[in-house]
């Protein structure tokens, strides 16, 4: 069942490229891979289960991918920060999808734990160190949401310019953390 189940989260990650997190339905999956939807439920128990373990899938690094280096707390953060947004960005609605999970898997407690432990080892309270980690993570994905709504309309703004101006958004929160050291 695991190849199976394997290849229904990778149609539905097609599928979500394809049509975008409102077009994706478990009917229209189940018709993708020709089966019934109800097939599907025999591999997740509900469509929340599938986004789940679709956002798990997408910001789990792939088994070959070099180990992060040991670096300060900040390059930690920007490297997260910008991770997170590179692999929202390659999706259709991706941080929409990435603001759906429930239950994130246990990689993506592990790594947000790790975050906050890099903060309090670096002096930061271990209180605003998760307060910090989190709110990075919501301005990465509160950012990549209206990104993403706004590349569907008349937007002025470049690629570039949207970047540098996510970057030092991010700036100023690290720079409101550091104050706190």
């Amino acid at each position: 069942m695991g190849q199976r189940r394997d290849e229904v989260l990778r149609a539905a990650i097609e599928l979500l490229d394809e049509v975008g997190l409102d077009g994706l339905t478990m009917r229209l999956l189940a018709s993708r891979l020709g089966v019934r939807a109800s097939a599907l439920y025999r591999h997740y128990p509900s469509k929340q289960a599938l986004l789940d373990a679709m956002v798990a899938h997408l910001v789990t690094p792939p088994a070959d991918a070099a180990p992060i280096p040991d670096s300060s707390w900040d390059e930690r953060l920007r490297g997260v920060a910008t991770g997170a947004r590179e692999v929202m960005l390659a999706h259709r609605d991706g941080a929409r999808l990435m603001s759906t999970f429930r239950h994130p898997g246990g990689e993506a407690v592990a790594a947000f734990h790790g975050l906050i432990a890099a903060l309090a080892a670096a002096g930061v309270p271990e209180d605003t160190a998760a307060v910090a980690v989190d709110t990075v993570l919501a301005y990465v994905n509160g950012y990549t949401i209206e990104q993403q709504a706004r590349e569907t309309g008349a937007d002025a703004w470049s690629g570039e310019r949207r970047d540098r101006v996510f970057r030092d958004g991010l700036e100023l929160i690290i720079t409101g953390v550091r104050a706190s050291l």
